[in-house]
């Protein structure tokens, strides 16, 4: 989980400062030690930290929070606020050219994830209703191209190649022309890497650029690089003026100093974060949100988003129209579960709940969990129509059947049965609860 060390840490420090009834100067100065610490064991940069550090402990001794009732919760919030500056503010969002066909030229090292970067933005892309087509200008990574038309093929994008031509900026031009034939309003180039920023890398991309003048220029980072990561986005951007950074495997950064420094160091923000290996783990990337899972406060509206995008308003009508009648099946049961699984599983929906801090999340088998999800379908697939409506006939014998079935002992047949009743015993109050805004809930 991004930020795991950090998040765990900071909380600690103000679990201590919301114990106080009153703060005194030395209490906020021991506070932004700890702080201090945190976040350099985070791999922030240095200078970001100094300063963050200065401008919270300035605010935290403020009149307003050394009168206030509640000021441990007040410096939480002047913590969170300045994190969500440090971050950029606001979420960043794509901008398209006005004239109706858009480029974007992507850039970074070797080995940032880029070529799967770019399917992931054409998946993105066409989610928002876009038609993109994906461009293959490394020429000389050794099936670089053969990679990208494997990507494109996997997200149902157009791919453009020229093998032969060994000129970047000629095969980037013929792509726009075959795009606007084909009737593509984004083309997504992909462009060559390095292992490290080099002249002759840097030449290359300028000339590119002036040749296709893209609307926006996209640098991918790995996030597990650290300061290196933060290193290479002020190289990049010094030479070729980067509009913005997509930084990959954030969901395997635990310390997330990369995130934290990008910002203050380029001054070009984060627009997205890769947060898994499948195509559609490219999540826009929301200052305000990440400062609120920091600490410890949750990601709710990331989380209504997913069930928003991912569940069916049909199905959750019909869902809510069985629960009424008490006429929820375990095969409703387990389309529940599979709903789940869409949105990334059991532990990235607890990693947005608010109050789950980190000592919890250790105490969580995610592994388990997921292993269990396949243990049911095999139980519920081995269960006749009649079963599945109403498991209230499940006798010993029933049950026997089933295991032979499934390959599952008894015990989870069981322990199915008995998880089931709990689900619907909770979906059943759900559905008294809210109106049609919270029907994205009433199928988890």
């Amino acid at each position: 989980m991004a930020f795991e060390g950090l998040s765990e840490k900071l909380q600690g420090v103000f679990k201590g400062l919301k114990g106080k009834g009153s703060l005194t100067e030395a209490d906020i100065n021991a506070a932004m030690r700890e702080v201090k610490l945190a976040l350099l064991e985070a791999d922030v940069n240095f200078k970001v930290v100094r300063e963050f550090v200065a401008s919270v402990k300035e605010k935290a001794l403020g009149e307003e929070v050394m009168a206030s009732l509640t000021p441990g919760q007040q410096v939480i919030k002047i913590v969170n606020d300045e994190l969500v500056s440090l971050m950029g503010g606001a979420n960043s969002k794509l901008t398209y050219s006005p004239k109706g066909f858009t480029i974007y030229m992507m850039v970074g090292l070797q080995g940032t994830g880029k070529t799967t970067t770019c399917g992931k933005l054409a998946k993105y892309l066409k989610k928002e209703g876009k038609r993109p087509m994906l461009c293959a200008c490394d020429i000389y990574r050794p099936a670089a191209i053969d990679q990208l038309e494997v990507v494109g093929k996997t997200v149902d994008v157009p791919v453009f190649t020229m093998r032969e031509c060994r000129e970047p900026e000629k095969i980037a031009q013929a792509a726009i022309d075959d795009a606007e034939r084909l009737g593509c309003n984004v083309l997504i180039v992909d462009t060559a890497g390095r292992l490290q920023i080099d002249e002759e890398l840097m030449v290359e991309l300028e000339v590119l650029k002036k040749a296709i003048k893209p609307h926006e220029i996209l640098l991918v980072v790995d996030a597990l690089t650290g300061q290196d990561a933060v290193n290479a986005a002020e190289g990049f951007n010094d030479r070729l003026g980067i509009d913005g950074i997509i930084m990959t495997k954030m969901d395997g950064d635990s310390r997330g100093g990369a995130a934290l420094s990008a910002k203050k160091v380029t001054g070009r923000p984060i627009k997205f974060v890769g947060m898994g290996e499948k195509f559609d783990a490219l999540e826009p990337f929301h200052p305000e949100r990440m400062a609120s899972r920091i600490l410890g406060m949750g990601d709710m509206l990331t989380l209504i988003e997913k069930a928003q995008e991912d569940y069916d308003e049909a199905k959750t009508a019909e869902l809510e129209r069985k629960m009424r009648k008490n006429a929820f099946t375990l095969e409703d049961f387990l389309e529940q579960m599979g709903q789940i699984k869409k949105m990334g599983g059991i532990t990235k929906m607890l990693e947005m709940l608010p109050g789950m801090n980190q000592a919890q999340m250790k105490g969580f088998d995610a592994e388990k969990s997921e292993k269990e999800f396949i243990q049911f379908e095999a139980i519920i697939q081995s269960m006749t129509k009649a079963e599945r409506e109403n498991p209230q006939i499940l006798n010993a014998s029933r049950r026997r059947r089933i295991a032979a079935g499934s390959g599952q002992p008894v015990s989870k047949i069981n322990q199915l049965v008995k998880r089931y009743e709990e689900s619907k015993k909770m979906m059943k109050s759900l559905m008294g609860k809210g109106g049609k805004k919270n029907r994205m809930f009433r199928g988890l």
